[in-house]
């Protein structure tokens, strides 16, 4: 079977191909001119993906060495994204069926993240607690099946990759955040500031306002009335901001694993691509006794990989979509859920 997945909720455009569930292509195009205004710019993105899905289609088939014909069931992101980025991935992929006369399935964005553990060699096994931590979503799961999760919490603010953007921003760091924030925290010294480390009633929920602000009181606290901070400064800043965040990721995933019998933990999203994270996550499985899935940077990010995986599985477990069926920024399927 040939899946084609396509990937549009923010600010890369991504085609994959799987043959017999062996991934074929996976071609992402990233938007780097965002890197000029400090952040997504919604209406840029949509028509920087309009212009990019064709050329990357016809590069995906290319390197698949198969034929549109060859296509048996398509697959897009609905959402949690951008609406109008949804809509040009979402709508191109449907019209795509519609023509080809194959199957469309819609797939959450959140649900590609946990499951794109299962596009590396080392698989993960149920039940499964995945960290989904990415620039609009951090959240703890439980996976028992491919048809069986269940959020144990989720961010009741900022989501960590919002907060690494953030800081970066009030450092004068280049967009986006995360990789700017590690490659400064590499010269800093981690224990220079003191930041908190949130707490929240939920046991299992996020929340990085408060570590947010913190730093943003502490730039004005230390900033010279008539000047900026000095390199070194920034860098022990965002050392110290790093530590908290990620240890506010560590202490809830370690109190999930010890409430929690499950055979592999798995560290998805774009975040997943931080060093200090990807460090903590496998201490934490190896005294846990638990196998830790971490997906190559590659599939950490926004790509249509996990998305065609996704889909694949939907599609075996005979889902269906109405022809009505249209995306929304808050997305979510019947299987993802709180209770």
């Amino acid at each position: 079977m040939v899946v084609l997945g396509i990937e549009s909720s923010c600010d890369e455009t991504s085609i994959a191909i799987l043959k017999d569930g062996e991934l074929k292509a996976n071609l992402i195009s990233s938007q780097d001119f965002h890197k000029l205004y400090g952040g997504v710019v919604p209406e840029l993105s949509s028509r920087a993906h309009i212009q990019r899905l064709q050329p990357l289609i016809k590069g995906a088939l290319q390197k698949a060495e198969l034929e549109k014909s060859d296509i048996d069931v398509i697959t897009a992101t609905a959402g949690p994204g951008l609406i109008g980025a949804l809509l040009t991935g979402f709508i191109y992929g449907k019209h795509l069926a519609y023509a080809l006369d194959k199957p469309f399935i819609p797939v959450n964005h959140i649900e590609g993240h946990i499951f794109s553990g299962f596009l590396m060699e080392e698989k993960p096994e149920y039940p499964f607690l995945a960290l989904v931590v990415s620039g609009g979503h951090t959240m703890l799961v439980i996976v028992n099946s491919e048809t069986e999760m269940k959020i144990l919490g989720s961010t009741i603010d900022d989501a960590v990759g919002e907060a690494f953007d953030k800081v970066a921003k009030m450092l004068g760091l280049p967009y986006p955040g995360g990789p700017s924030i590690q490659k400064a925290a590499d010269r800093g010294n981690e224990d220079a500031y003191k930041l908190p480390i949130s707490e929240t009633a939920g046991r299992y929920d996020f929340s990085y306002s408060g570590l947010k602000t913190a730093v943003l009181r502490l730039i004005n606290k230390i900033k010279p009335t008539d000047g900026e901070l000095d390199d070194q400064t920034k860098f022990d800043i965002a050392a110290s901001f790093q530590r908290a965040a990620v240890e506010a990721l560590l202490r809830k995933t370690k109190k999930a694993l010890n409430a929690f019998p499950v055979k592999t933990l798995c560290l998805t999203g774009g975040v997943a691509a931080n060093k200090m994270l990807r460090e903590g996550i496998q201490k934490l499985g190896e005294k846990n006794s638990v196998k830790v899935v971490i997906p190559a940077f590659e599939y950490c990010g926004d790509n249509a990989a996990m998305i065609a995986l996704r889909g694949e599985m939907l599609y075996n477990a005979g889902e269906s979509f109405p022809d009505e069926f249209e995306p929304f920024p808050e997305f979510y399927s019947k299987y993802l859920v709180t209770d």
